[in-house]
């Protein structure tokens, strides 16, 4: 059903996403799909990498770990941003379709009253996107 899976991965947050990361395990071993891991780094030095160039080998690193303890394929997809957290929604966006994935499995937060004034990202990458995504709190 699924041919292709992306996860946007915060490598800073990694333990905060470990439900979203079994499930696309588990849906990519049932489906037989190949995880894409998606990462948005500033071009600007950060507490996980240097450089662009560095944030990509590391999260590279990060998806076959992932593969090699789920037993599913995996590749990786970094992003450069001047400002992450005002791109990331319009840059997930175009990693969907840069990725020719038809499923997105994101880990969100439960909602609470900043979300009426700040929308979630992966409430704002369900609204637009044209492929499934599934949200795991």
């Amino acid at each position: 059903m699924y041919k292709q899976i992306m996860v946007p991965v915060d490598l800073t947050h990694v333990e905060h996403l470990q439900k979203a990361l079994q499930t696309a395990a588990d849906l990519a071993k049932h489906y037989g799909s190949p995880v894409t891991y998606v990462g948005v780094t500033p071009e600007t030095p950060s507490p996980v990498a240097h450089n662009p160039s560095e944030y990509a080998q590391k999260l590279e690193a990060f998806a076959q770990d992932q593969a090699s303890k789920h037993g599913h394929e995996a590749s990786s997809k970094a992003y450069t941003s001047t400002d992450p957290a005002i791109d990331i929604n319009d840059t997930l966006l175009k990693a969907v379709h840069e990725t020719r994935a038809d499923l997105v499995v994101m880990q969100s937060h439960i909602p609470n009253v900043t979300d009426y004034i700040w929308p979630s990202h992966g409430g704002s990458v369900a609204s637009h996107s044209d492929v499934s995504v599934f949200l795991v709190r």
